[in-house]
C-alpha cells in the first residue's frame, strides 16, 4: 500500500518540475520529425508506444525493478543504451535526479550510490534505488516513471511536429496500455531475457547527433 509520504514522493520526483531536464530531450523524436516518420498524433503515438514497449522504456523499467529488488545493475545500465546521445540522456537525468534527491530526501542508500558511482548514474538505477530506500512500492514506482518517460516524448512531440495540447492528451491517453504492458513485462521477466527492437528509434538518435539546427540533446 502507498502511503501519503510515498506518494508525495512520487509524484515529486516525477514531475515535469523536478530538476532532472528532462525537456531537453527529445529521443530520437526530433530527428524522426524532420525525417517525416513522425509527424501527426497518430505517427507519434506509434513511435513513443514502440519507444515504451520495445525500446528504452522497457529497459528502464526493467532496470528500475532490478534496482528497487536491490540488483547492483548501474554497469549494465551504461550498456544498455543504443547511441551516445541517450547514455548521455540517461546518465545526465541520473546524476541530476540523485543530486537533487539526496539534497531533499537524503537517505543512505543514495548516499552509497553516490559514493560508489561518483555520482554517475544512469535514471532508472536512481530512480529505483531511491523508491526502496523511501518505501515506494514497485507497481506505482514503474507506471508512475514510464508515464514521465512517455509524456516527456508526447511534449517534445507538441513542440515539434506541431500539435495542440488537447492532441497531446489525447497521445498520452492513447499510450496508457502500452506504459501497462510495459510496467507488467519489467516487472515480470528476468533481466537476461529483456532486450530491445526498436533499430528505427536508434537511427534516429545517431542522426540527430549531426542534426545541422536542434532544440533537444537527443
Amino acid at each position: 500500500m502507498t502511503t501519503d509520504a510515498a506518494l508525495y514522493r512520487l509524484m515529486t520526483w516525477l514531475s515535469p518540475s523536478y530538476p532532472v531536464g528532462a525537456y531537453s530531450y527529445s529521443h530520437g523524436v526530433e530527428y524522426a520529425v524532420e525525417a517525416g516518420l513522425v509527424r501527426d498524433r497518430v505517427t507519434l503515438v506509434d513511435w513513443i508506444g514502440h519507444a515504451v514497449q520495445h525500446g528504452a522504456g522497457l529497459t528502464d523499467a526493467a532496470l528500475l525493478a532490478a534496482s528497487w529488488r536491490g540488483e547492483d545493475v548501474a554497469e549494465l545500465a551504461d550498456a544498455w543504451r543504443g547511441s551516445a546521445e541517450m547514455a548521455l540522456e540517461s546518465r545526465a537525468q541520473g546524476a541530476a535526479f540523485l543530486a537533487a534527491t539526496r539534497a531533499a530526501w537524503p537517505h543512505p542508500a543514495l548516499e552509497e550510490l553516490a559514493l560508489r558511482r561518483r555520482g554517475a548514474v544512469a535514471f532508472p538505477v536512481a530512480v529505483g534505488v531511491a523508491a526502496r530506500a523511501h518505501g515506494i512500492p514497485l507497481d506505482e514506482m514503474l507506471i508512475a516513471y514510464l508515464h514521465a518517460f512517455a509524456a516527456n516524448l508526447v511534449s517534445a512531440g507538441v513542440r515539434l511536429i506541431p500539435l495542440g495540447q488537447t492532441d497531446g492528451q489525447r497521445a498520452l491517453a492513447a499510450l496508457e496500455p502500452a506504459v501497462a504492458a510495459a510496467a507488467g513485462t519489467a516487472r515480470g521477466t528476468p533481466l537476461d531475457e529483456i532486450g530491445t527492437a526498436s533499430p528505427t528509434i536508434d537511427w534516429c538518435s545517431m542522426k540527430h547527433e549531426t542534426q545541422y539546427t536542434r532544440l533537444f540533446r537527443s
